[in-house]
């Protein structure tokens, strides 16, 4: 099983820790642009091998692509973040170009793998390798649910003050602070609806914490988190590498499902070898179901500046 990361910054390095760890991977290839900082990044986390105990190897290349080549799955975290002064237009197409060329170029190498997205704005950019390449839908898949509902599960245990392998949760629309929908309805305790431990403000306080867990962390760190969306990505790839049919909310192209078509917007689905094996369409009310289209409206409003 070979893994392909592009992008060795915070969270593409972090991707490849947690993957090389977890050691169902042969090989994890780390791809940037910035020449000898892969090379260095993948130096380094080889030095932990013997430490961490994993036998995944580890290569960096500096804008080589024919290393990446027979890649089984391709993570694409490269972009860049928005900076002052430039619009949102500008943001968008700079990492409209980037993500268009980097799929491009994974998939002349590896014409059979699976693509995971990761680059902001994510829903927009996972609709944009739909648009720009030629592999089925069921191969290409945005991260950005899984980060959400990690998160939204982190928020829950602190609130019920358990612990938080006691604890689901999931939040689907899309991966931004005013996208995203949390379902704290159907959040639980040990299969016991959180509503049963937590007051209607207190389960809304949680909902709100999350929708702003990415900019509470900015605003702390200065910049992007990077454990968390690593973690995420992993274990999305291992979900898929090990073919283990797990559920996550994931950002996937829809056609028909939940009323929409032409979208590629966060809900469940089941991922296993051949990347998404099944979108699950749950039943939502009617407050969720105008959240959802809400969340669509915001999303396809973005898909509109490509």
């Amino acid at each position: 099983m070979k893994v392909t990361v592009v992008g060795a910054g915070a969270v593409g390095a972090s991707c490849a820790e947690y993957i090389a760890i977890k050691n169902f991977a042969s090989e994890v290839v780390l791809l940037d642009i910035k020449e000898g900082f892969a090379e260095g990044k993948a130096m380094d986390l080889m030095q932990t091998a013997s430490l961490n105990g994993f036998d995944t190897k580890i290569t960096g290349v500096t804008n080589d692509y024919s290393k990446t080549a027979k890649s089984d799955i391709c993570v694409i975290t490269s972009g860049i973040p928005r900076k002052p002064g430039m619009t949102r237009e500008e943001l968008i197409g700079i990492n409209a170009g980037i993500v268009k060329t980097v799929s491009s170029s994974l998939i002349e190498h590896s014409p059979n793998t699976i693509i995971i997205v990761v680059s902001n704005p994510m829903d927009t950019m996972t609709y944009l390798v739909h648009k720009s390449t030629n592999l089925p839908k069921n191969r290409i898949i945005g991260m950005g649910g899984a980060l959400d509902s990690a998160r939204f599960k982190y928020r829950l245990a602190e609130a019920l003050e358990a612990p938080i392998s006691d604890v689901d949760g999931m939040v689907i629309g899309g991966h931004s602070d005013t996208g995203m929908i949390p379902l704290t309805r159907l959040a639980t305790r040990n299969s016991v609806l959180a509503s049963a431990f937590l007051s209607k403000d207190r389960l809304n306080q949680v909902l709100e914490d999350t929708k702003v867990g990415g900019a509470t962390l900015t605003k702390l760190l200065g910049t992007s988190a990077w454990y968390a969306p690593g973690a995420a990505v992993s274990a999305l790839v291992q979900a898929i590498a090990c073919d283990q049919k797990k559920m996550f909310p994931c950002s996937v192209l829809l056609d028909g499902e939940y009323g929409m078509k032409d979208i590629c917007i966060g809900v469940p689905v089941i991922l296993g070898r051949n990347g998404i094996e099944k979108i699950i369409e749950i039943e939502l009310n009617d407050a969720e179901k105008a959240n959802m289209k809400e969340s669509a409206d915001g999303v396809r409003a973005v898909n509109d500046l490509l």
